[in-house]
């Protein structure tokens, strides 16, 4: 399974950024952010990878100042992956 975190520093951004996602048409989850990423306020926006290109656009055209980055995490049954994109 392969699907996307965009990495937040402040809390209120990542539900901003989960809302527009929202807004639309994509499905997105707030979750926990592992701990393996070492960088945020503690959750972080997931959703799927085919919508990684309208994600960047919605980062490119607001300022989210608090932005960590994105994250493909690929897992393979025990084996998880997180590959700064």
């Amino acid at each position: 399974m392969e699907y996307v975190l965009a990495v937040f520093r402040a809390r209120s951004q990542t539900i901003t950024f989960s809302n527009l996602l929202k807004s639309y048409g994509v499905g997105v989850n707030v979750v926990s952010t592992p701990r393996k990423i070492n960088v945020s306020c503690g959750i972080s926006a997931k959703f799927l990878a085919k919508n990684l290109q309208l994600a960047k656009s919605i980062i490119s055209r607001r300022r989210f100042d608090s932005f960590a980055g994105f994250y493909l995490v690929k897992q393979q049954g025990i084996d998880v992956k997180f590959l700064p994109i």
